[in-house]
């Protein structure tokens, strides 16, 4: 690895190197073998470990530090399993008992944090420690994780197809006619690209995804494995007793910089578009029906459903295993809470919980009332027999 001695910042100094680092992998990655339109990838195995100061860290995430600004990082570690060489965060109160104990030798902390004993690690001072940490490992992952580039075989690509010279097609992909691939693109094994489907630029299909004919698929995606973009919507017309399929002739498409976790399914439109905003990310395991939209960042957790036509808007938390009615309207900054049910309209910037859902306000009243019911009724039946036989020795005697 080569140093440079610039007269800049020490941020600067360390930026650069990972760009050189970078570079230095990105060159041994693949050397194709080309033959007619095909290359063979022969990829060497590169065993780069990450490897940093403390005060290389706190440069790159602009932190200051309390402790051995010299002392060596290689791993990320929970901060409740640290060991020497890991870096861990702090940004949970509730794990704040296992930064005295922690192995790690660095621990990133907001830089308000007091501790109340002595520690034995180092603490990088950040102004949020989770969103520092994220930026690391994103930093890291660009060192450390392969980068294939290339077309391996066997696979098939329909004729007239152009595969970028960056772009990476595994073995046993399919591509169909009329596909456009952007630049970067990287196809994992067993993926398939149906006939007229787009790619944007610096999107990646983990292995086994599928993505019908005629979807596209915007820049910088991720799509992970088992994911099935544009399958036909649950479209059935009853007739004489019988259920009569409803062609499904539209598409799905899906904006810039969207990540779908594994498994999750996305139905075409009956006619149209069945759309996911910029930016939005969506779990493992989620059902989008035919016809919905779900608009830009908005996150939605694992074994949630939204039925056809519902309109979900932008920056919106979705709790796991949220059910959506069809044909509903669901606004801008909404929270729902996990295992709620929404049969009806949510207005923007609300804040619901529970089936059917209700403000957070009504549904922690409810949950008391509930968990307060059996004793309730035995209070109220109490009361009865009570009455009942206080009206029975009221009751007139007649001589």
């Amino acid at each position: 690895m080569r140093y440079l001695h610039l007269k800049k910042s020490p941020g600067h100094h360390i930026l650069l190197l990972f760009h050189l680092k970078i570079n230095e992998i990105q060159k041994k990655i693949a050397n194709f073998a080309l033959r007619d339109k095909e290359c063979v990838i022969r990829s060497e195995q590169c065993n780069t470990q990450m490897q940093f100061t403390v005060a290389q860290i706190a440069a790159m995430v602009g932190g200051s530090i309390e402790g051995n600004p010299e002392a060596m990082v290689s791993a990320f570690a929970k901060i409740e399993e640290g060991h020497p060489g890991a870096i861990s965060f702090l940004a949970n109160e509730k794990y704040t008992h296992h930064i005295y104990t922690t192995g790690s030798t660095a621990v990133l902390v907001s830089r308000d944090f007091k501790p109340e004993h002595p520690l034995e690690t180092t603490l990088i001072r950040v102004d949020d420690p989770y969103s520092t940490v994220a930026s690391l490992l994103e930093m890291v992952a660009k060192i450390v994780e392969p980068s294939p580039i290339g077309i391996e075989q066997p696979c098939f690509i329909a004729e007239g197809v152009e595969i970028p010279e960056d772009a990476y097609i595994g073995a046993f992909a399919y591509i169909g006619k009329g596909v456009r691939l952007g630049k970067g693109v990287k196809l994992y094994p067993q993926t398939y690209v149906g006939e007229n489907s787009e790619i944007g630029d610096g999107t990646v299909l983990k292995p086994g995804v599928k993505v019908y004919h005629g979807c596209k698929i915007g820049a910088r995606c991720v799509l992970h494995s088992g994911v099935v973009i544009g399958g036909d919507g649950f479209g059935f017309a009853p007739h004489d007793g019988h259920y009569h399929k409803i062609p499904q002739l539209g598409n799905v498409e899906i904006a810039d910089d969207v990540e779908i976790g594994a498994n999750t399914t996305v139905d075409r439109a009956v006619m149209g578009s069945t759309r996911i905003g910029r930016g939005t990310k969506l779990d493992n395991l989620i059902q989008i029906a035919h016809n919905c939209s779900v608009g830009s960042d908005t996150v939605m957790a694992a074994q949630a459903g939204v039925a056809g036509s519902t309109h979900i808007g932008s920056s919106c938390m979705i709790g796991g295993q949220v059910g959506f009615a069809g044909h509903i309207k669901v606004g801008d900054n909404v929270q729902i809470g996990a295992q709620s049910g929404i049969p009806a309209d949510v207005p923007d910037n609300a804040k619901v919980m529970g089936y059917p859902a209700v403000d957070y306000p009504t549904f922690a009243r409810t949950t008391i009332h509930l968990k307060n019911l059996g004793d309730l009724y035995t209070r109220v039946r109490n009361l009865e027999k009570s009455n009942k036989k206080n009206s029975k020795d009221n009751e007139p005697t007649h001589s």
